[in-house]
């Protein structure tokens, strides 16, 4: 392949997701294409005719060491649904006219399940008009929800920011001799994966959470509370670790049990927060004890000074391996993770059809679930810890992470 290739990033961003576009565009500029092009804010920035050639932003050696260290998205993102193809295509003749126009030969996504939706849809109307484009899927979501694959890019780095500092919310509550009750509200949406993370801080020197609770299964407020007046007759710091995704028996979820401001993106996603400040004035109002709610919100997915080396590694793997894949002739596939061994850690790309993999959520399994839905099993928490290993520290200038930004 000896043509150009374009590139975007979609949905929420990670701590290493750039990782993952230095691997796509390292790799094809290695393999001898053209031009490597950069969709500003995914697909919508196409349609808009925003994009840039990548070379004229990373030139050297150091800006691609700094690009794998900046958090959230170097491009931009989008949360853009893609029409249907009989209802929208006019949509995709534009697309399709823009990437002839640019001498594409090769289209990279990078992002979560809203993003393998494009690729799914972009790969059908290539097969409908007969177009030689290959259409690639690069992994990322620190909610680990994609289906087939292990795991997934920016997983890892989240788990291991909210370890530890799960950790040190806990150290910090030891401080004082009375009753306090501290809520943690994790991101996932749906999946329970970031907020089991929360499991991994009992460790030799940490007492751990008290209590986690995933959405996988309705969250029961009744014995909620049973269980909060429990724990508060036996200690005085308690730790709570709640998905922001919790939901009752009735399908709502429980931060919609107190008034909030309602927000609904293209691909129909609520806003999710509020569920640990709910939680934490019920028990401040019924027990009368001081109480904490702590969103890490948007910290999870851009704390690249705590990533994960594992984590950035197998994001520069899964960009390169996309390339080569579609150089080889793949399209319409996502790059996937396997797990060969657990000791010592071992994980391989493969590529997937996408259609195995749009729109599907991977979520915990029940049986992973113990503890009367109040806690994680050890299976869980040893899928986890190989994630989270090793370190890549930032580049440090004048006490502060230096990172690559886009000069427009």
């Amino acid at each position: 392949m000896h043509g150009n290739i374009i590139v975007g990033q979609s949905g929420g961003p990670t701590s290493v997701i750039n990782s993952s576009l230095v691997g796509v565009y390292k790799t094809a500029k290695d393999r001898g294409a053209k031009k490597v092009y950069g969709m500003l804010h995914g697909i919508k920035g196409l349609l808009d005719d925003q994009y840039v050639d990548l070379s004229e932003h990373i030139k050297t050696d150091l800006d691609i060491d700094l690009l794998k260290r900046t958090p959230s998205s170097f491009l931009g993102s989008c949360r853009y649904k893609l029409p249907s193809i009989s209802e929208g295509k006019e949509v995709y003749e534009k697309i399709f006219a823009k990437l002839k126009e640019l001498d594409i030969e090769a289209f990279f996504y990078i992002g979560g399940n809203d993003s393998m939706d494009t690729i799914k849809k972009l790969s059908d109307y290539a097969i409908l008009v007969d177009s030689n484009i290959k259409f690639m899927g690069v992994p990322k979501t620190i909610d680990n929800d994609l289906a087939t694959t292990d795991h997934t890019p920016g997983y890892g780095s989240a788990a291991k920011y909210i370890a530890a500092v799960t950790k040190e919310i806990i150290r910090d509550g030891l401080v004082y001799d009375y009753p306090q009750f501290t809520i943690i509200e994790i991101m996932g949406r749906n999946a329970g994966w970031l907020t089991a993370a929360a499991a991994l801080s009992k460790s030799e020197d940490c007492e751990g959470v008290d209590m986690i609770f995933l959405p996988e299964v309705p969250f029961d407020i009744d014995n909620f509370m049973e269980k909060v007046k429990e724990l508060s007759k036996k200690k005085n710091s308690i730790v709570i670790a709640i998905s922001e995704g919790i939901k009752v028996a009735d399908g709502r979820y429980v931060f919609e049990l107190a008034d909030h401001v309602s927000f609904t993106d293209a691909f129909g996603h609520k806003q999710l927060s509020g569920s640990a400040k709910f939680l934490a004035n019920k028990i401040g109002a019924e027990l009368g004890v001081k109480t904490r709610a702590i969103e890490l919100s948007t910290l999870q997915r851009s704390a690249a000074h705590m990533t994960s080396r594992v984590d950035i590694t197998e994001a520069f793997q899964v960009g390169g391996a996309a390339v080569k894949a579609a150089f080889e002739g793949e399209t319409g596939k996502v790059i996937v993770l396997e797990r060969v061994s657990d000791d010592p850690y071992i994980c391989i790309t493969n590529s997937q059809d996408v259609r195995k993999i749009a729109n599907i959520e991977k979520k915990v399994p029940v049986e992973w679930i113990i503890n009367d839905n109040t806690y994680v099993s050890d299976e869980l928490i040893h899928y986890i810890r190989p994630l989270i290993q090793a370190e890549l520290s930032p580049v440090m200038v004048d006490g502060l992470p230096r990172h690559l930004k886009l000069n427009l």
